[in-house]
C-alpha cells in the first residue's frame, strides 16, 4: 500500500472510532440505568461499581484511538 493509501486508511479508521466513541457516550449518558441493570445482571458486577468500569472502557479505548489511529494519521499527513 503506498502512504496515501494509509493515511485515508487512518483518517477512515480515526473518524469510525471517534463516532464510535460519541455513540457509546451518548449511550451512556442517555441508557445508563438500563445498561448498568443489564450489566449488573449479565456479569454480576454491583451497579454502583459499573459506572467506573464503563469509565475505564471509554477511557482505554480512546487512548488506543489516539495512539493507533489519530497519532499515526498525523504523523503521516505531517510526513506528506
Amino acid at each position: 500500500m503506498s502512504v496515501e493509501q494509509w493515511t485515508t486508511f487512518l483518517a477512515w479508521s480515526t473518524l469510525v472510532h471517534v463516532g464510535l466513541l460519541i455513540v457509546m457516550a451518548l449511550f451512556l449518558m442517555v441508557g445508563r440505568d438500563w445498561a448498568a441493570r443489564m450489566h449488573s445482571a449479565m456479569f454480576g458486577v454491583e451497579v454502583a461499581r459499573l459506572p467506573m468500569v464503563y469509565f475505564g472502557y471509554v477511557a482505554i479505548y480512546k487512548i488506543l484511538v489516539i495512539v493507533f489511529a489519530l497519532v499515526p494519521y498525523l504523523v503521516m499527513r505531517l510526513a506528506m
